[in-house]
């Protein structure tokens, strides 16, 4: 039976480390540090203005994130440089394992979707630069009802667009609060866990699957329904 399957884009698909190299010619050997914590506050940028109800799109928390981590290590950035590195943002690499992930569900006649934070147009750009946006029937951001992951009414709202039911959708991230946010309507999980560093949060919850690599989801996700 075909699944709905819900990919999460940034640090999912996409690597969002991928623009250390951008940084690199900027602030030398910071660059990874400021690359982490540039992605740390435009999460919690998201969260804050979610719970605040003061929603403004993505691209403004990515923005804002970049403004206070510039600050917060010290390492000044000229206004073009920071345009430059706006810009990188929305040519972020893919994942090495996710073509091909991705083409193999689709041969198998899943239907698969985009579903992010970010705008419609930046992740239009994203994932065409990345060559896998024809694998996806669309793309489903939080910016149609103006909140951000992972507030439920999120995650129905993908359900709505999708036209899928939770029995019958997975959502894939590599990101733990999206997958307890999906867990709270009902979907199926599968977490990403691309490093062992990262740490699912101990909340009395697990994902159904937790993988090291895009490339086990296939088969993966056909064992889970075989078993259940």
């Amino acid at each position: 039976m075909p699944l709905t399957f819900a990919f999460d884009v940034y640090g999912t698909l996409i690597d969002t480390a991928g623009i250390t190299q951008s940084l690199e010619r900027l602030v030398g050997d910071q660059a990874g540090l400021f690359s982490s914590r540039w992605r740390e506050k435009q999460l919690e940028y998201s969260f804050r203005r979610g719970l605040m109800q003061d929603y403004v799109d993505f691209s403004i928390c990515t923005r804002e994130a970049l403004e206070y981590t510039a600050l917060q290590l010290n390492l000044p950035l000229a206004e073009d440089d920071k345009a430059a590195l706006l810009d990188a943002y929305r040519h972020l690499p893919v994942f090495q394992d996710t073509a091909d992930a991705l083409n193999r569900l689709t041969q198998a006649d899943h239907r698969l979707f985009a579903f992010s934070n970010g705008l419609p147009d930046d992740l239009e750009s994203l994932l065409a630069t990345a060559g896998i946006r024809d694998q996806f029937i669309d793309i489903v951001s939080v910016h149609e009802i103006k909140t951000f992951k992972p507030n439920p009414a999120v995650y129905q709202h993908f359900l709505q667009r999708s036209g899928a039911t939770a029995d019958l959708c997975w959502l894939i991230s590599s990101n733990p609060f999206d997958l307890l946010g999906g867990q709270s309507v009902g979907l199926h999980t599968a977490w990403i866990q691309r490093s062992q560093a990262n740490l699912f949060d101990p909340w009395g919850r697990a994902p159904d699957l937790t993988l090291d690599s895009l490339a086990e989801l296939p088969e993966s996700v056909n064992r889970y329904s075989c078993t259940t």
